[in-house]
């Protein structure tokens, strides 16, 4: 029977086990800690966390389309703000043929989580067979207005 401390070996063994453990849970959860600080950070200094919003865009076929979709996207919460741009000129290929129509364009300015529902919703209430939802996240702007984006349209 050996009284005293451990071996040299098992000391060395233990040190080199837990310094793999944390080595491979930094690694597995980089990620996650750096999103968590840098929302926390944002939060607290009033900056903005690159990508958190998005802008969509939608094309309508008229002012009467236009006004309902922005409604509701506004009223389910999908967006905090919608722009009704009129009168745009719209040049595309449909069906092996080259249109041109009128068109009025909604600016949506949203969470970028919220982006698959909104899409969503405009498929399901607009008038064309395929609607046209197109996202771009938002990288920087004025910090107050992003922040009512966030406050206005939930999680």
């Amino acid at each position: 029977m050996r009284i005293g401390l451990p071996a040299s070996e098992t000391l060395q063994g233990g040190f080199l086990k837990a310094f793999v453990l944390t080595v491979l849970f930094s690694v597995f959860m980089f990620q996650l800690l750096r999103t968590v600080g840098l929302r926390a950070f944002s939060m607290a200094s009033e900056t903005y966390m690159s990508g958190t919003h998005s802008a969509a865009f939608v094309t309508c076929p008229n002012d009467t389309v236009a006004r309902d979709l922005a409604r509701g996207i506004v009223e389910k919460k999908l967006a905090a703000c919608v722009n009704i741009v009129p009168a745009i000129k719209s040049i595309y290929e449909w069906q092996g043929k080259i249109e041109e129509d009128s068109e009025v364009l909604l600016m949506i300015k949203t969470r970028s989580s919220k982006v698959s529902a909104l899409a969503e919703y405009v498929r399901s209430n607009h008038p064309y067979e395929v609607a046209e939802v197109i996202s771009l996240p938002i990288e920087q702007g004025n910090p107050p207005y992003l922040k009512w984006i966030g406050e206005v349209v939930p999680e």
